[in-house]
């Protein structure tokens, strides 16, 4: 069957990835800037620039005398699935390092452009932003220039003024906001049989979350590790550091875990040995009927004991949470997240996750980023992982290809031998690798999940092994070889389409629907995010305008419509099938997208208790953790949300989690939220 490829037909692309490495840019490494000016050259240097740890473009600068000063000039270009993504930028400081000429056009990811201007006339700034025109004055003290990440030159550029003006604690940045920069210590890294004594910096406020730079001793730029428009992992590294790469990112992974959780130790009280939570309803997740006047008892982070008030014993010196009016439920799992920052740590705490699948990462990163959690070195869930591995292609993703059943078989020895407990196959592996794949995870005791590969379909993929299924476009491609033929076997229930669900039901195959990536994409001016996420306007300031902004409608906005909502029939067919559902998101708005995710379930036709399940009880059993979680029963996880209002009269009450309780721990969500800059 060739796809009809709903990301084509829909625009509605619901996955992360990488194009081609440096040298498929066909562009000659490294070159200088082009349109560097005359003058006398100070310096010149180059980073890769990489996504996922995986080689994608380059950025160069020179600078060079200028009038009254100093002109750096910088081209930045890379190649993400296809995409050309080229941002030209110059900056002029004064020999007091005061920004006085700033240009910066081009591309920051793939439909993310800026075309912003700066000019210092005297005591006046004159800003262009794309045509919108405004005067700054010009502030006493130190302030810099500059907008967003990229390029990296300019992120050098600050740290060096930041220095040499005083370390100030925060420092104004034009043409709006600020940021705070952290001197973090000496690093010292191995890089080739060699030691590098380094200084890291953490810097706050030019993305959302936090970056952290490596300076030489000359103050010339090493290493960045930041995120992206697209709130990707983005990396840039001077070339003769690049086999240290990974270092780079478990150090900063692990450092920046670090200072998260000091910030926000104001949510959390604990650990306690023992926790009783008294006089709220109970809801286990059996689907039994709430109990009323309950009590749960934590002894150790586990269920010691559960049921109405009455049959539970405290014992002294427990912590007493107070419950009355309130409804206790199991700690939601999200099972499609892409954990990309450590700030999605206190963002899936305060929705109530304490439990993540994340669905593919950085090796290095996500590795660092897990044990600093379960060290408590960091805030976050509990996080499980699934390794990732794709195919050689054009548009492959990330550092880990395997096309042969042995590269198969090594890499799911090394993720297992991590501690992964899943195998995550992308678009691009092939169906041979993808058998020896599941053949080895599950002599391993791991299961395997992942997208349907080019060249072949859903049902060789699951008779290959592959246990679980990501995004419902998959399981909608197993129904019609068009958008139109896929419409029609929803809604009259063709032949081909009840071959498809007894197929995966009679497999056992599970499927994470990710329905809210979906929902997003249809919005425009005429329909906005906030009107699908009304919880979208609690963001960040640095991520409003990446995650809120949308164009007009176009010409496929109408059918959209129409494909979204089969695709919520869709879902609904294939509860009522008993093919089992994973709630999971895929990121979208953070932390509301989960609650969203179980809203589009019961407007798909699953109850309110079965919505909650798909976060809880069945997304346990499909890791096979059910006799340690998902439920609310003795010996079981302490794994605990306290809600404000019962959510089985209505799921939106889901979004009001006030308390999360875990690892014996309890958690306020609202200093949670302040603590990554969202508004509770």
């Amino acid at each position: 069957m060739k796809p009809f490829c709903l990301r084509a037909a829909m625009t509605l692309v619901a996955v992360f990835g990488l194009c081609a490495s440096a040298e498929d840019l066909g562009l000659a490494p490294l070159d200088p800037p082009q349109h560097a000016p005359s003058g006398v050259e100070l310096a010149r240097g180059a980073f890769v620039l990489h996504k996922f740890a995986h080689a994608i473009g380059r950025e160069s600068y020179i600078t060079h005398e200028a009038v009254g000063g100093r002109e750096t000039t910088v081209d930045f270009a890379f190649s993400d699935r296809g995409t050309q993504v080229v941002l030209a930028a110059s900056l002029a400081l004064a020999p007091d390092g005061l920004p006085s000429v700033f240009n910066i056009k081009g591309d920051v990811a793939r439909g993310t452009s800026i075309d912003r201007s700066l000019l210092l006339d005297g005591s006046i700034y004159h800003a262009r932003d794309r045509q919108t025109r405004t005067d700054i004055t010009k502030p006493d003290g130190p302030i810099f220039a500059i907008a967003g990440y990229a390029p990296v030159t300019f992120q050098m550029l600050m740290l060096q003024y930041w220095i040499t003006h005083g370390r100030p604690a925060i420092l104004p940045t034009l043409p709006s906001g600020s940021v705070r920069i952290h001197d973090r210590g000496p690093d010292v890294f191995n890089v080739a049989g060699h030691l590098s004594p380094l200084e890291r910096f953490e810097v706050e406020g030019l993305v959302w979350g936090r970056e952290t730079l490596w300076l030489d001793a000359d103050q010339k730029l090493v290493a960045a590790i930041t995120t992206d428009a697209e709130m990707d992992h983005f990396e840039a590294i001077r070339e003769d550091y690049e086999g240290a790469l990974g270092e780079f990112i478990g150090r900063a992974s692990q450092g920046a875990a670090a200072s998260l959780a000091q910030q926000a130790q104001a949510a959390v009280s604990g650990p306690h040995r023992d926790i009783a939570l008294l006089g709220g309803v109970l809801i286990d997740g059996t689907g039994r009927t709430p109990i009323q006047n309950a009590a749960v008892l934590i002894h150790d982070g586990k269920i010691a004991a559960v049921g109405p008030r009455s049959s539970v014993r405290i014992p002294l010196g427990a912590l007493r949470v107070d419950t009355r009016g309130k409804w206790m439920l199991p700690g939601l799992w999200d099972m499609h997240a892409h954990f990309e920052q450590v700030e999605w740590g206190p963002i899936y705490l305060a929705a109530g996750a304490t439990t993540v699948r994340d669905c593919g990462n950085e090796f290095d990163y996500i590795t660092a980023a897990r044990d600093a959690i379960t060290r408590h070195e960091g805030v976050g869930p509990r996080l499980l992982l699934a390794g990732l591995v794709d195919g050689t292609s054009d548009v492959t993703v990330g550092a880990v290809t395997a096309d042969t059943p042995e590269e198969s078989r090594t890499w799911t020895r090394r993720y297992h031998a991590a501690g992964f407990q899943q195998m995550k196959a992308y678009s691009s592996i092939k169906l041979p690798a993808l058998k020896a794949i599941a053949t080895e995870a599950h002599r391993l005791g791991m299961t395997v999940t992942g997208h349907i590969g080019l060249g072949y379909t859903a049902y060789e993929a699951v008779e290959a092994g592959q246990d679980q299924i990501n995004h419902i476009e998959s399981v909608a491609e197993m129904m019609g070889d068009s958008p139109e033929e896929f419409l029609k076997a929803v809604d009259q229930g063709s032949e081909r389409s009840r071959k498809a669900i007894a197929f995966l039901k009679a497999h056992h195959t599970v499927i994470d629907p990710t329905l809210t990536i979906y929902e997003l994409r249809l919005a425009s001016t005429a329909h906005p995010k906030t009107s699908m996420e009304p919880d979208a306007v609690k963001i960040a300031v640095q991520l409003q305008g990446t995650l809120l902004d949308v164009g007009p409608p176009n010409a496929s906005s109408a059918q959209d419509e129409v494909l979204f909502q089969a695709f919520l029939r869709l879902t609904g067919a294939l509860h009522r099938a008993g093919v089992p559902i994973l709630a999971g998101t895929d990121q979208g708005i953070p932390g509301w997208s989960l609650h969203r995710e179980l809203e589009l379930y019961v407007q798909a036709g699953f109850t309110p208790m079965e919505a909650i399940q798909s976060a809880t009880v069945v997304p346990a059993r499909a890791m096979g953790m059910q006799g340690e979680s998902g439920t609310l029963q003795r010996g079981k996880r302490g794994d605990v949300i306290i809600v404000g209002a019962n959510p089985l009269t209505d799921i939106h009450n889901l979004r009001r989690v006030e308390q999360v309780v875990t690892e014996g721990r309890t958690y306020q969500t609202a200093p949670l939220w302040r603590s990554v800059g969202f508004t509770p």
